[in-house]
């Protein structure tokens, strides 16, 4: 990849690396992916690039946040006969490898946004596994909740995508317990990059 001011500079630049590779070097270039295109929206090894004050940046390209998004979702599925313990194992792997990979992009706002989907995710999962209403309630009872509202959220009808992002729910499997049970975060991770 080479950045040029303009797409005159570009066109001159490509022109004459085509003719070094392909008359010094004696290597085809392919025509269809050497190309001269505007920075933003390029891909690259998962990265993108935007301009800011100037500047070109890098970020997480769309296809690659629509795929660690879906790992995500393959990792947090119930069907996949795993505790919690190997829950938390394979997630913690796969996003600190993540992480590691991406660190260099700016992406606080994804990383954010995506730690409150996961965390919804993880909710609905425990919910699930309460699957006696019985259950539900004795649960929500030893998580702090008083049996008035445990009794209510025990007997909901709400989907349990829903009920997820319930504030009883988020009060009685906080983020914090989340995090003292062992669940990493994508921005905790970060941070480890980038420390404040």
């Amino acid at each position: 990849m080479i950045f040029c001011k303009s797409k005159r500079a570009a066109m001159r630049v490509k022109e004459s690396i085509t003719k070094f590779i392909e008359g010094k070097l004696y290597l085809k270039v392919n025509k269809e992916k050497t190309v001269v295109s505007y920075v933003c929206g390029v891909k690259s090894l998962g990265y993108s690039f935007y301009v800011s004050k100037g500047k070109c940046q890098l970020t997480v390209h769309p296809k690659s946040k629509a795929k660690m998004k879906a790992k995500l979702k393959e990792l947090t599925n119930r069907s996949n006969g795993w505790g919690y313990e190997k829950w938390k194992q394979k997630l913690e792997e796969y996003i600190r490898g993540w992480v590691g990979y991406y660190h260099l992009a700016n992406m606080k706002q994804l990383l954010l946004e995506t730690d409150k989907w996961l965390r919804r995710r993880i909710r609905m999962c425990i919910c699930k596994s309460w699957k006696r209403v019985k259950t539900r309630i004795a649960n929500l009872v030893r998580c702090g909740m008083d049996k008035y509202r445990a009794y209510m959220w025990g007997n909901s009808r709400l989907g349990y995508w829903r009920v997820a992002d319930s504030p009883i729910l988020k009060m009685a499997i906080s983020n914090d317990s989340l995090r003292k049970t062992g669940y990493v975060t994508l921005m905790g991770s970060y941070l480890e990059w980038h420390p404040k």
